[in-house]
């Protein structure tokens, strides 16, 4: 799910935005002076939350742009089926799951049935952030 925000200028580091149809954590902003003829311009750099890649973005600062809403949650491991874990989210009881190979290396070691985690949800995807 996404929102649009009336302003590029309202964006900063830090903040999430939907570039090429991902939705990225924004680690630059630049702004430029509006020229003779021209509008102010912002260039936006932000990376992946789920793929990591670096993708950058030049638009008006008047321009309307999509912001994707992240959630930051708990959840449950409930069960470790080989190539999967499937999850509950602690909030809403949902079961869901993910494939061992979408899990960060650092976390995959210490998820075990019963344990708690901490996943963002952006777009109907989901990422393990804590175990």
């Amino acid at each position: 799910m996404t929102t649009t925000i009336q302003a590029i200028r309202s964006l900063k580091v830090g903040r999430y935005i939907v570039v090429d149809d991902a939705p990225c954590r924004i680690v630059e902003y630049i702004t430029s002076k509006p020229g003779k003829h021209g509008e102010a311009k912002a260039r936006i750099v932000a990376v992946g939350i789920f793929d990591g890649v670096k993708r950058s973005l030049v638009h008006p600062v008047k321009h309307k742009v999509h912001v994707p809403q992240v959630d930051n949650r708990k959840g449950q491991v409930l069960a470790h089926m080989g190539a999967e874990v499937q999850f509950m989210d602690l909030e809403t009881w949902e079961t869901f799951t993910i494939p061992m190979a979408d899990i960060p290396e650092e976390f995959q070691g210490s998820i075990e049935p019963g344990g708690e985690i901490r996943f963002l949800q952006a777009m109907g995807r989901r990422l393990v952030t804590r175990a």
